[in-house]
């Protein structure tokens, strides 16, 4: 237990490193040895817990947000999970922005992708429980992949600013799909697949 608390705090320190550096210029241009100097480790301590940069981007944007979603129950607290969420990307703009500037849209949402699909996946088992269904693993991975994509690209269009929004709007649009339309999908499905 003593090194799963040691090698968690290590990571902390790395990624709060990584962090500290992305307010100032682009990932693109931070370097391993950089943060292993500021956080007083040496580079195998770094590889040993990562393998690049971007593995420690990954982690750090799952800690501080995705892991936490999971932590919510899905079926009964979305509307404080979207909140959640929404509340990271405002407090987390610059650094979110700067991984956009370095690695693009697309390795963005690739980053957010597989963890999302996760939360989405738990969403739509759950239902199909709840419900007595049976949709089938075809669709239960395309219904999947597009509602992941549907808030995984919003995510990062709330990031960019390329659309206002008004958060309780946004908040009741996305409870809606979640809680009506998501249902009546697979209850659909089961009952012509």
């Amino acid at each position: 237990m003593k090194h799963e608390i040691t090698t968690f705090n290590t990571k902390k320190t790395i990624a709060a490193s990584l962090k500290k550096f992305m307010e100032k210029k682009p990932l693109s241009k931070i370097t391993v040895s950089e943060i292993v100097a500021d956080c007083k480790i040496n580079r195998k301590t770094f590889y040993y817990h990562f393998e690049n940069i971007e593995d420690l981007l990954k982690w750090t944007l799952e800690q501080e947000a995705i892991d936490v979603v999971k932590n919510f129950d899905l079926l009964l607290d979305y509307e404080d999970a979207i909140n959640f969420v929404l509340d990271y990307v405002e407090e987390n703009k610059h650094i979110l922005n700067c991984a956009y500037d370095s690695i693009g849209s697309n390795e963005l949402k690739r980053f957010f992708h597989n963890d999302f699909n996760s939360i989405v996946m738990t969403i739509i088992c759950r239902y199909e429980e709840i419900m007595g269904i049976d949709v089938g693993n075809d669709f239960r991975t395309f219904i999947c992949d597009f509602y992941t994509e549907a808030i995984v690209g919003m995510i990062v269009e709330l990031l960019k600013n390329k659309r206002p929004y008004d958060r309780q709007q946004l908040i009741d649009y996305v409870s809606l799909t979640i809680s009506s339309a998501l249902p009546a999908i697979l209850k659909e499905a089961a009952n012509n697949i």
